[in-house]
């Protein structure tokens, strides 16, 4: 059985350089949209999965769409953000649910930080591949599950990315 990581992944794979590479050429406001829309669509459902009556996730979800809507100001949306991640901070029994829990808060803290963009990614990867393998399988079908997982989201992405984004985002990646 493998070490259970909290997150999936390989930063020099061929899905994340292209997921980098896509990243850097949209604005932070399209990422931070394919972001949530994303992890709610791919791991939101794996956490209540688990804990069908937190509301904690879907709450900072609900307030993301309200702030890129301009119904709310940054600030008003902070303490759904605070409260998603202190969500997945609290879940120590239960790697798929903690996976997909921070996969979620991440994306959502994305219309903060634009390198969220790709940072949820590792936690989602996990999440799926704990999901879909259980949590007694080998590392490289782990890292198998994960790289699929990651050519998914590079793939969502290309289908919401905008050509010749006028205003592109400028990420300094430390990787």
């Amino acid at each position: 059985m493998a070490k259970l990581r909290k997150m999936l992944g390989d930063i020099k794979s061929d899905e994340c350089i292209n997921l980098m590479k896509l990243i850097e050429t949209q604005s932070h406001r399209t990422l931070a949209d394919w972001a949530i829309m994303y992890a709610e669509e791919n791991y939101l459902d794996i956490f209540l999965e688990y804990f069908p009556e937190d509301v904690s996730l879907k709450s900072a979800i609900a307030a993301c769409g309200e702030y890129l809507g301009s119904e709310k100001k940054l600030r008003d949306i902070k303490p759904a953000l605070k409260g998603a991640a202190e969500t997945a901070r609290n879940i120590t029994d239960n790697p798929t649910a903690q996976a997909a829990a921070r996969a979620v808060s991440t994306a959502c803290a994305a219309v903060q930080t634009p390198t969220n963009s790709l940072g949820f990614l590792f936690y989602g990867a996990a999440a799926y591949a704990y999901h879909e393998l259980g949590l007694s399988d080998t590392a490289e079908s782990y890292d198998r599950a994960a790289s699929e997982e990651l050519g998914k989201a590079l793939e969502a992405l290309k289908r919401v990315c905008v050509p010749n984004e006028p205003n592109p985002v400028k990420i300094n990646r430390n990787c």
